[in-house]
């Protein structure tokens, strides 16, 4: 009797190991920036990456980068001044660089002279 109850529970054991049938690859997804912006948010809010990865069907290596570069992107963005003097004192000294450039320009072709220095050579 002791033999048949061992032979039924290794039949038993034998059947759990067997694997379930694998499933398809799934198509890999193209993700909208809203749709992104709504999984970071999550898990920036605290939600654990692995839960949100299992609900969204995605890697959680990938869901890592798409934090990361939303903080990056976030930073960037916080880093730009509004109004910054140095950039509008740039601007102004670019305008008034192009507007020297262009008298020059036009100073040349009316004196006629192309060189460097604005000296004629003599002909001989």
């Amino acid at each position: 009797m002791v033999s048949a109850n061992r032979m039924s529970a290794k039949k038993a054991s034998t059947k759990k190991r067997t694997k379930a049938p694998e499933e398809p690859p799934v198509a890999e997804q193209r993700w909208s920036v809203r749709k992104k912006q709504e999984v970071v948010l999550r898990l920036l809010r605290g939600e654990p990456v692995d839960a949100v990865s299992r609900e969204v069907a995605v890697e959680p290596a990938r869901l890592e980068a798409w934090r990361e570069r939303a903080l990056d992107g976030m930073v960037a963005g916080l880093k730009e001044r509004q109004g910054d003097p140095l950039h509008e004192e740039l601007l102004t000294v670019k305008a008034k660089l192009g507007e020297a450039l262009i008298e020059n320009e036009l100073l040349r072709e009316r004196t006629g002279r192309t060189g460097p220095f604005g000296i004629k050579r003599w002909k001989r």
